[in-house]
């Protein structure tokens, strides 16, 4: 009876999944670190209203004449919260086997939930009505330039970050020592935006990520965008629910994130969609 796996060895085993995968869901998403996020989790509701207001003018005063009112309007940006999910069995041989069986697959769990996060993000890039580049086509540093005018031009102020395919960068990244080129970063906030940065280019802190598809002529859509362009709305973290499936010998762990993304300023990224062959 020494090695019988029960459901309180095995409760044991459960802070160790979720912390692992918590850990993996926030260290792998490269996108996470680069969007607007809030924390909707005490807000009732599944939908989150984002506020937008028109930019008003100032104007030159006279010396005993009273102000005129500007009007300031409002709009806003929806964004619905869903659930989003992944399932793995942790079977009892697992459990009784070498190997850190827990620590694993909280690490499977929290990169699926990670995956599915960018992945969402990511989908919004097609969004912009801004796009360079076209099918075929090389990225190069001076497309880099020219999307960080466009942005300025439309005064979008502060960080700029890009998000591409590794193919898409193939032929930039063997042109890294041209002007304009940086191989230092600003702010890497978790292990994905370490291993995924590049080099920092006119401004803007380039990074790759296969979660950026590359579609069937073998172009890729990514984008160079401010923090600003793109929401994630979070209700609820992974989260990891236990049932027990006696028959299969095994535990169901059922991993769930309650989330939403939206684009929240269209004129705050641009889309760079460049051949993504080698």
């Amino acid at each position: 009876m020494a090695n019988e796996t029960t459901a309180t060895s095995l409760d044991d085993l459960f802070p160790t999944i979720i912390a692992q995968a918590l850990y993996t869901a926030e260290e792998q998403s490269i996108m996470r670190g680069m969007v607007k996020t809030f924390d909707i989790g005490s807000t009732a509701g599944t939908t989150i209203q984002v506020p937008k207001y028109s930019q008003p003018s100032a104007a030159a005063l006279t010396d005993g004449t009273d102000m005129t009112a500007t009007e300031v309007t409002t709009s806003s940006v929806s964004i619905a919260v869903g659930e989003h999910g992944v399932r793995a069995d942790l079977t009892d041989m697992a459990v009784r086997g070498s190997g850190n069986a827990a620590a694993e697959i909280g690490t499977v769990l929290g990169s699926a939930v990670a995956t599915k996060l960018d992945t969402d993000l990511i989908g919004l890039f097609d969004g912009f009505s801004t796009s360079l580049g076209a099918t075929t086509t090389e990225l190069t540093v001076d497309y880099v330039a020219q999307a960080v005018a466009t942005l300025r031009n439309a005064k979008v102020h502060g960080r700029l970050v890009g998000v591409f395919n590794p193919l898409q960068l193939y032929a930039l990244m063997s042109s890294l020592t041209a002007a304009g080129v940086n191989p230092n970063s600003g702010d890497l906030q978790n292990e994905a935006m370490k291993e995924g940065f590049v080099a920092r280019i006119h401004g803007v802190d380039i990074y790759q990520s296969a979660n950026v598809t590359v579609d069937g002529s073998g172009d890729s859509k990514g984008a160079i965008f401010a923090p600003d362009a793109l929401a994630l709305a979070m209700k609820r973290d992974i989260d990891i629910e236990p049932e027990r499936n006696a028959s299969l010998r095994a535990w169901e762990l059922n991993a769930t994130a309650v989330y939403g993304v939206g684009e929240l300023d269209d004129s705050y990224g641009v889309e760079m969609y460049f051949d993504a062959g080698i």
